[in-house]
């Protein structure tokens, strides 16, 4: 049966209205995530702008006026602590951790936009997923420890001893954005001269600065519980040499090149990871040995 000419007009302008209005609602919807996604990065740079202020204000030392004034008023300012020991946080992170007492410590990179403050929240460790530092929403969210792990509290020259030794294993969590900001430019690692050239990671706790060489970088996935398969982000503590051997053995293995750089039971280490696209629930990761 032919169709009348009409009907059939009448047709292809249904179809081109339908696809004309799905064309305009992704362009617009594609507009609208471009928006917030300017308006986050804009606001992430912002508070970056202020955090980078706290420091300097901090590490400046005070003029003769202020330090009467400081003493004038010690007696009324009281510092919280994590663990409320003796400990003394470091001045760059006094007012930052005053300003929001998530914040654990601080990573960085030279030469490379990783310059943050690192959060963590044990009792739901997705909190700052979507929030930036002032807790508001942010699709840059932060870089976060994992809830299992332990930052630790005072230093290691002193032994720990009015606080507590960090976990051999520090995973720090952080989205890779196409902006580049947060993670967005950690898979760069997985070639052998940028590693070289960025080799040494700064995290600093609240109570001292540390330094970690990179020893192996390599793609892996999250999997399904029941998988007897080594998962990287399970270990945060070495409690044995065979705990240690175990995870050291696989990381090496797994490592996309070989950086020259070895390790023992009994060193400490650090775990950047972000999404990757590989495989589903991808992962990248880079792992630092503590040398200072």
């Amino acid at each position: 049966m032919k169709v009348p000419e009409h009907l059939r007009r009448g047709r292809l302008n249904i179809g081109l209205i339908v696809f004309s209005a799905i064309t305009v609602s992704a362009v617009v919807a594609g507009t609208l995530l471009w928006l917030r996604q300017a308006e986050d990065r804009r606001s992430l740079e912002a508070q970056q702008e202020h955090l980078s202020e706290l420091i300097v204000n901090e590490t400046i030392p005070p003029t003769p006026q202020q330090e009467q004034a400081d003493t004038a008023s010690a007696s009324m300012e009281v510092l919280p602590s994590p663990a409320q020991t003796g400990c003394e946080i470091l001045p760059a992170y006094r007012a930052m951790f005053e300003e929001n007492p998530d914040m654990i410590g601080w990573l960085s990179i030279d030469g490379t936009v990783i310059d943050y403050p690192v959060m963590q929240t044990p009792e739901d460790e997705d909190y700052y997923l979507d929030k930036g530092f002032d807790k508001q929403p942010n699709s840059n969210g932060c870089l976060i420890l994992g809830a299992a792990c332990s930052a630790g509290i005072g230093t290691r020259e002193q032994g720990y001893e009015d606080g507590s030794a960090p976990s051999t294993n520090l995973i720090i969590h952080g989205h890779t954005m196409q902006s580049g900001m947060m993670f967005g430019n950690l898979p760069l690692y997985e070639d052998h001269d940028y590693a070289s050239e960025h080799s040494t990671i700064c995290f600093d706790s609240l109570y001292e600065h540390r330094e970690y060489e990179i020893i192996a970088a390599f793609y892996s996935q999250v999997y399904y519980k029941d998988q007897d398969i080594f998962k990287y982000y399970q270990f945060v503590q070495a409690d044995t040499q065979e705990d240690f051997d175990n995870w050291y053995d696989n990381i090496k293995a797994l490592s996309l090149y070989d950086t020259g750089v070895t390790a023992a039971f009994g060193d400490e280490f650090i775990t950047l990871s972000c999404c990757s696209y590989q495989v589903e629930d991808g992962r990248f990761v880079v792992v630092g040995k503590r040398i200072a």
